[in-house]
């Protein structure tokens, strides 16, 4: 039998929850649980049940209460009467409160030896029994008399579990939970103090001296008191300057740790919300099978540098190294999952002749050698399913990025990040760190024009903001003006290895015919959006054929939906640079069939 009183007060048989009759018998059972084997008299009973003024037939009720928590609970639990009082015997049967308390000593312990990757474990195991506020379900009294005892001792635990996470390097995953243990308790200088450590390891200096004076503030108007020896000493750390590196992760293995990532850029700007949701996968608690996040996106919208990013972020939190692949964006040059497995099991150690030959041994060594790691494996510009499934880790202790022009609903339990194009003022942002603020602000209307002819796309930002810092004698409006002829746009952004028509030739080539040719027929539309039917007027099929191509074009991220009643009817557009592209690649026999396909005169043409 189990006993529950860190959330709803409850008894267990198995997986049965006992029936009870309501929150005067609970009351009776919660106070018996945690008086651990003393006796409770009588009198203290009638206090937790009635409060001041109890009902003359008391005895008579508490003895009632007591009688059916005896029927109900069986013969594994003796409620024992004791002079003028009850004693619960609970024998062999588990007391939630008990595990929690053995949980935390072990935990704490481990934090004091420097222990830390155990600490947390044993702290975080002992956490996961809260189910809610201690005792919800009984009496005011009962309530009232242990609640806040129950609470400190809840936030003692939490506390010490937040501090074996800060010395495993968990600060990008604890900013957001500590910032809002703060609001909910902003006297408590303890929590606020170790927000102020994780914002300081996470680079964010400002934010964390923001912290203390707020504190600083609170404590002043609300108790009249300064802060106290822990606060001030977070905050001299702080002003002392950039912290010593964190104690990280402990590995769990001592073979050879692979580090692939490629370089971060130093330039990275916006993605605030989609940085965020990234990173609360990667810093997730191990569960049932490792976490997967798709960052998804059309070509050159910042997939790689978003992923890139939050990958470098979150590095010290897999001390047992990152493994990196790029699938493949050279046309029709995706790269077979036996190839990568091939480097990754060469970067885990083994050597050439160690290699299995055969796709299904070198999945299985893979999978064996990931066993019991804490590892992160970025996928990167993937295919689709078929390429990744082989590459997933069996561990789930190990995260995986994966990063896409396909959504991968076959990816069963993965984290969708939905990256689109930037906004205007993120898109000037990105110009303004790769060129210089000053720069922009002196040519602000020069500076709009540009990401808007680049179609806010990242990589055309990129490109762009790249040549005029190559060319520092050009002025904004010169590029503006260069790229507003539509005939020579996609060349002015292509600079070394960065090249949009690159990118979207890549996409392009992984479209059927039928696909590649609407595109192209459909770009020489003359207008913003056209109705989903057009699709079927310009490949010269039936309705439902021309819905699925669409669709396909749609899923390849050539496309995109602006209108839609359910997939009945829908309204479709192209982002302007996959637009000018597609124009590019229709030919003579395109451009006579759309302008001579009297149907499409309603649309625009």
């Amino acid at each position: 039998m189990e006993f529950r009183v860190l959330g709803p007060v409850g008894a267990w048989k198995g997986e049965s929850e006992v029936a009870l009759d309501g929150a005067k018998q609970r009351t009776v059972l919660a106070a018996l649980l945690l008086a651990a084997g003393r006796t409770v008299p009588d009198t203290r009973l009638c206090e937790l049940l009635w409060g001041e003024r109890p009902p003359a037939t008391f005895a008579a009720q508490l003895y009632n209460y007591v009688s059916r928590l005896r029927k109900y609970l069986g013969a594994e639990v003796d409620i024992v009467r004791q002079w003028s009082g009850y004693q619960i015997r609970t024998g062999a049967a588990r007391l939630d409160l008990d595990e929690f308390e053995r949980l935390a000593e072990a935990g704490r312990e481990a934090l004091r030896d420097g222990r830390y990757a155990e600490a947390a474990e044993r702290l975080h195991a002992a956490m996961s029994l809260w189910r809610g506020p201690a005792l919800s379900n009984v009496t005011e009294h009962l309530m009232t008399a242990e609640s806040h005892r129950m609470a400190e001792l809840r936030m003692a635990v939490l506390e010490s579990r937040i501090e074996a996470d800060l010395r495993l390097g968990r600060h990008v995953r604890l900013v957001s939970e500590i910032t809002q243990l703060v609001a909910e308790h902003p006297l408590h200088e303890g929590l606020r103090g170790h927000l102020m450590t994780a914002l300081l390891h996470c680079d964010r200096q400002a934010d964390a001296l923001a912290a203390y004076h707020e504190g600083r503030r609170v404590l002043a108007d609300e108790l009249g008191v300064d802060p106290g020896p822990l606060l001030t000493e977070a905050y001299r750390s702080i002003l002392a300057g950039p912290p010593a590196p964190a104690v990280v992760a402990e590995p769990s293995w001592h073979g050879v740790r692979p580090a692939m990532l490629p370089p971060g850029v130093g330039d990275f700007a916006g993605r605030e919300e989609e940085l965020n949701g990234l990173l609360r996968v990667l810093t997730a608690e191990p569960r049932a099978c490792p976490p997967v996040a798709v960052v998804t996106g059309m070509a050159g919208v910042g997939k790689s540098t978003l992923a890139l990013h939050a990958a470098h972020l979150t590095r010290t939190a897999f001390p047992d190294g990152q493994l990196y692949a790029d699938l493949g964006r050279a046309r029709g040059n995706a790269v077979e999952p036996y190839d990568v497995l091939g480097w990754f099991l060469r970067s885990l150690g083994h050597a050439e002749s160690a290699i299995p030959k055969g796709l299904d041994e070198r999945v299985r060594l893979y999978r064996s050698q990931l066993a019991g790691r804490r590892l992160l494996v970025m996928l990167d510009g993937t295919a689709g399913y078929e390429q990744v499934s082989p590459l997933l880790p069996g561990d789930p202790g190990c995260q995986v990025i994966v990063t896409s022009r396909l959504r991968m609903p076959e990816l069963a339990g993965a984290t969708s990040i939905e990256v689109g194009t930037l906004d205007r003022g993120q898109a000037l942002a990105l110009l303004g760190r790769i060129i210089g603020a000053q720069r922009v602000a002196e040519e602000a209307d020069a500076a709009g024009r540009i990401v808007e002819l680049c179609g806010r796309l990242s990589l055309g930002v990129r490109v762009a903001g790249s040549r005029l810092l190559a060319r520092p004698h050009w002025s904004l409006g010169y590029l503006a003006d260069r790229l507003a002829d539509e005939r020579y746009r996609l060349d002015e952004l292509r600079l070394g290895s960065m090249d949009v028509r690159e990118r979207l030739d890549s996409s392009y080539h992984q479209l059927a015919d039928l696909g590649q040719l609407a595109l192209r027929r459909l770009a020489l539309l003359r207008t913003p959006a056209f109705p989903s039917w057009c699709t079927a007027e310009v490949l010269g099929v039936s309705r439902h054929a021309g819905e699925e191509v669409g669709e396909n074009l749609v899923d390849a991220r050539l496309l995109e939906i602006v209108e839609s009643d359910g997939g009945r009817r829908q309204r479709f557009r192209f982002h302007d640079l996959v637009r000018v592209f597609a124009r590019e690649k229709a030919d003579q026999a395109d451009r006579v069939l759309v302008a001579g396909a009297g149907a499409l005169s309603a649309v625009g043409n």
